[in-house]
């Protein structure tokens, strides 16, 4: 789809007021027409000594009209025509908003996060003013070019009008030649802007990190890098345009100085009388706005086709994670679950992230996974959530295969506890409830104290109401994670996911979490990722992922005796346990 067509689709939604608005244009074009002509009569009347005051008086009264028309005229195009734009900048923002939402999390790892800002922002702008102020430009311009041409031919002279307008066919020629420069110019300057975005945000995020290294010097030289190349691509436009103007105002001025010494010898000369010399002058100065409205317009729209580019760019994008076909409802969801084969590759490796992978999962069983870092731990449980494609019949639930099961069925079965842990920048309690549908204080208190966090909640001045801060930056590591277990147990879903969400709390926190879901998941399926063999050791199975293949997989008695991996971890940490406690 051409970049036209996919605007014109929101355009058409809206073309009752685009029609509206055009003619209400159109009719203050008309109107304007008249005041030079009244001028000029006027003019005429005067010097012939013909006219009186109850004459002048008739004529002031029709330039009040003509001006009160043009007044609601120019509010009502603008209100159609600005209006009509700014609900399709709405539009195609909550669009894409929607298709983001819908797109993997390969997406997001493979674009910058401050480029997506920037199209949101910067581009949909750019377009709208694309489809509001440049439309009421270029109309205006070639409607009002138009009529004021045939005005000054047919009311005044032919000769001269044809005179007068030659230097400005060079501005119409060099305007097409200009606004692809600009366009090509415009779009590497809003990937300088993109760029410049994205590395604000990140060492935002990375405060800490940057101060802990104390790279702040660093940072801000690479970001006045930055900055300075986004000046230079906003200096390349604005020096064309800075080119452009001047040019422009010369073949203007030049076209002025013909009118005068031309249309001046035809009134000496008794060709054309002195009202319509003095009316073609206010003709001509109506023609500098269409010429100067062509400019901004091609400005505009060479702005908004790079922006529009941008923006089509993401809704060409198809989402690789969606129902497919062959999937079918699903009324209740137990929870067993079965790796049959199961191999996966990430997109741009060559070397599989999980390899030939066999394990069943009983409802109700409590799953730990451990192996060293990198090894496809998280992989597992984000292929089980299907944030990522796998083959069909390598993962089951309850018999069928995830691909069969609708997204929103499974993912609302499951709980999820990221390591990243996640908060939003709201209350307390919205992201504790931001899995369910109503803010349930009871319901919210029992899974705060199933998660050990109650108490330090209610120790906040606020306490519930208590804003965590972007990411959750006024709560400590442990906080965080406590508070995303409650949030996951506030689905009370049939499978509950814990991705290493208990390495920032202390051992005995972790004690009573771990007794608090023994108790609270009867009869359903847990799956534990962990680094520390205490928080796993009493779970019903436990799998060691070494290379992103199964190793080992028994309970905690049945992997001490074979004497492998899991036992080398074992000992291992108890060696490091007794160390830090001083027993060594």
């Amino acid at each position: 789809m051409s970049s036209f067509a996919f605007i014109f689709q929101y355009i058409k939604q809206h073309k009752k007021q685009y029609i509206a608005g055009i003619i209400t244009l159109f009719v203050v074009d008309f109107a304007n027409l008249f005041i030079p002509k009244i001028t000029g009569m006027v003019t005429d009347g005067l010097t012939a000594h013909t006219l009186d005051m109850q004459g002048v008086a008739r004529y002031i009264v029709e330039i009040l009209l003509v001006g009160a028309v043009i007044a609601i005229g120019r509010f009502l195009w603008r209100y159609f025509l600005f209006g009509a734009s700014r609900n399709i900048e709405r539009e195609v923002r909550n669009g894409m908003f929607e298709h983001l939402e819908k797109m993997s999390v390969e997406y997001y790892n493979e674009h910058k996060t401050g480029d997506l800002m920037t199209r949101f922002t910067s581009d949909l702008n750019a377009v709208r003013m694309a489809i509001g102020p440049a439309v009421i430009s270029a109309f205006d311009a070639s409607v009002m070019a138009v009529m004021v041409v045939c005005q000054m031919m047919f009311y005044v002279s032919v000769k001269l009008t044809l005179l007068a307008i030659i230097p400005m066919l060079f501005i119409s020629a060099g305007e097409l030649y200009y606004g692809k420069i600009m366009k090509k110019r415009f779009l590497e300057r809003q990937e300088a802007v993109s760029d410049l975005t994205d590395f604000v945000q990140e060492s935002f995020s990375g405060v800490r990190v940057i101060k802990a290294f104390v790279r702040e010097k660093a940072e801000c030289a690479a970001f006045r890098r930055s900055n300075y190349r986004a000046k230079e691509k906003n200096l390349e436009v604005v020096k064309l345009q800075a080119v452009v103007m001047p040019l422009l105002d010369v073949i203007i001025g030049v076209s002025s100085l013909i009118t005068l010494l031309y249309g001046g010898y035809l009134a000496l000369i008794g060709e054309i009388t002195l009202g319509r010399f003095v009316a073609f002058n206010q003709y001509i100065g109506m023609l500098v706005w269409p010429m100067l409205a062509c400019g901004d317009a091609i400005t505009m729209f060479s702005q908004g086709g790079a922006s529009l580019k941008r923006i089509q760019e993401v809704f060409e994008e198809k989402p690789e994670i969606f129902d497919r076909e062959e999937v079918e409802p699903v009324e209740r969801i137990r929870g067993n679950i079965t790796f049959d084969h199961l191999t996966f590759i990430h997109r741009g490796h060559s070397e599989p992230t999980l390899k030939d992978i066999c394990l069943k999962v009983e409802a109700g069983t409590t799953l730990a996974i451990i192996g060293r870092t990198g090894n496809g731990k998280t992989t597992l449980v984000n292929l089980l959530l299907h944030l990522y494609n796998t083959k069909p019949g390598m993962i089951l639930i309850d018999g069928r295969d995830i691909n069969t099961i609708p997204l929103k069925t499974l993912r609302e079965n499951i709980a999820y506890v990221p390591q990243d842990n996640f908060l939003f920048s709201n209350t307390l309690k919205s992201n504790i409830a931001f899995g369910v549908e109503e803010e349930d204080m009871e319901q919210i208190t029992r899974a705060t104290q199933a998660a050990c966090i109650h108490e330090n909640i209610v120790s906040f001045p606020d306490g519930y109401e208590t804003i965590v801060g972007e990411r959750g930056v006024t709560l400590s590591g442990g906080q965080k994670q406590r508070s995303s277990i409650a949030r996951a147990l506030m689905k009370d879903a049939p499978i509950l996911i814990l991705d290493d969400a208990l390495s920032a709390v202390d051992t005995d926190t972790e004690e009573h979490i771990l007794k608090n879901l023994k108790e609270n998941r009867k009869g359903k399926t847990t799956i534990l990722i962990a680094h520390r063999i205490s928080t796993i050791q009493n779970a019903d199975k436990i799998l060691v992922l070494d290379e992103g293949e199964a190793k080992e997989c028994g309970t905690h008695r049945e992997l001490m005796g074979l004497h492998g991996i899991y036992r080398d971890m074992f000992e291992k940490q108890q060696l490091e346990a007794a160390f830090e406690g001083g027993n060594v």
